[in-house]
């Protein structure tokens, strides 16, 4: 079956009980055992329940891997995932990269005895020169966020095969509808599922796809272990949102290139940092393992942190908030506002300066959007 019609199937046949089209909402915490010492599929919801199992089924389905996992937060799925590390491994991480993820690489995981490298993965030379005997985890963002930087995760899955190292791609920014790391050799996938895939901006959830099945079994237990899963309602509304990804991020694509296009011309912006664009330095990568850019870029506008913060102020239908994905059209300052948690030497090494702004373009009628941005800008 074709991605539009998986995200609308996959896992999600008539429920059994009463042939409801829809999954139903399981809220319940406990299940009856059909017997002493036997269980049915399910006995307890931080285990397994059958929303979040639809959830989980059709999010493996979308990005071709053996088994999902669907989380509390994005920030839950990073955690399970770095919780495969123990005292004494290694860690490399690309260098431009979510605040969050920052944060509990070098504020928790580091703290427990992992050493953690940062490095600029878009340099083959660079990843190998980082490797070290007891390296088990490679964490790549691409596009990052917020420079928009493409990482080759061909040549990077490729390079950690050799070594025997895990491979991880936070896959945010395109979903499964634009990028299919697993398929480019990388064998996890993170999802934070608040975004795209969920659209609609009213839940907060993570999301883990594997590969293959010895490593599923590993996050499962972890999973089930830290008590990190979703919650049945909150999986009702991502399962809802990715009935549509298809469609929204067609339009979040277009919206954005439209944008992108007219800020690239505009005497009030010095760049724009979208890989849908000639412009882009690696403009070649993003259509070699990208089927679309989404909704969401950088730009950099003229005049410093006193110009971004009149663009800020002036815009009236993009609303100043963090996030993105949402249907809704959201402006951000990553240097003040998602990246404030990372030191200011850290932001300014990375790139992200005070005349950075993002953008996560809806999919509102393209010229209200274009036309906001226009009086603002002027």
């Amino acid at each position: 079956m074709r991605f539009e019609t998986l995200s609308i199937h996959a896992g999600q046949g008539p429920d059994p009980a009463y042939g409801a089209v829809m999954p139903p909402i399981y809220q319940v915490s406990t299940f009856a055992f059909q017997g002493v010492g036997t269980p049915g599929e399910f006995d307890y919801s931080r285990s397994g329940n059958p929303t979040r199992k639809s959830l989980e089924t059709c999010l493996a389905a979308l990005e071709g891997g053996a088994r999902g996992f669907a989380f509390g937060t994005g920030m839950a799925a990073e955690a399970t995932v770095l919780a495969l590390l123990q005292a004494g491994d290694h860690l490399v991480v690309h260098n431009d990269l979510y605040g969050g993820t920052y944060r509990i690489v070098t504020e928790i995981t580091s703290r427990q005895g992992v050493a953690v490298s940062f490095a600029d993965l878009r340099d083959a030379a660079a990843l190998r020169a980082v490797i070290r005997e007891n390296t088990r985890l490679i964490w790549t963002e691409t596009p990052t966020n917020p420079l928009m930087n493409l990482l080759d995760l061909e040549a990077i899955a490729s390079i950690a095969r050799e070594h025997k190292i895990t491979t991880l791609c936070d896959n945010t920014f395109l979903t499964p509808y634009y990028q299919n790391p697993l398929a480019l050799g990388i064998d996890i996938v993170l999802h934070s599922t608040t975004k795209y895939v969920n659209g609609h901006s009213d839940v907060v959830g993570g999301a883990l796809v594997v590969r293959d099945e010895a490593l599923a079994e590993r996050v499962g237990f972890l999973q089930n272990t830290l008590g990190s899963c979703q919650a049945p309602f909150d999986c009702f509304l991502v399962l809802r949102g990715l009935k549509t990804l298809a469609v929204r991020m067609e339009t979040h694509n277009r919206n954005a290139l439209a944008v992108a296009a007219f800020l690239e011309t505009h005497s009030g912006v010095k760049r724009v940092l979208h890989p849908g664009l000639e412009s882009h330095p690696q403009h070649a990568l993003a259509r070699k393992q990208m089927r679309g850019y989404g909704g969401t870029f950088s730009f950099r506008v003229a005049g410093g942190a006193a110009g971004a913060a009149r663009l800020l102020g002036k815009v009236k239908l993009f609303t100043l908030a963090e996030s993105l994905g949402g249907v809704e059209s959201l402006i951000e300052h990553p240097w003040s506002m998602t990246h404030a948690s990372m030191p200011e030497e850290a932001r300014r090494t990375a790139g992200i300066t005070e005349d950075l702004i993002r953008i996560s373009v809806g999919i509102e009628h393209i010229d209200d959007l274009l036309e906001d941005l226009e009086q603002a800008l002027d």
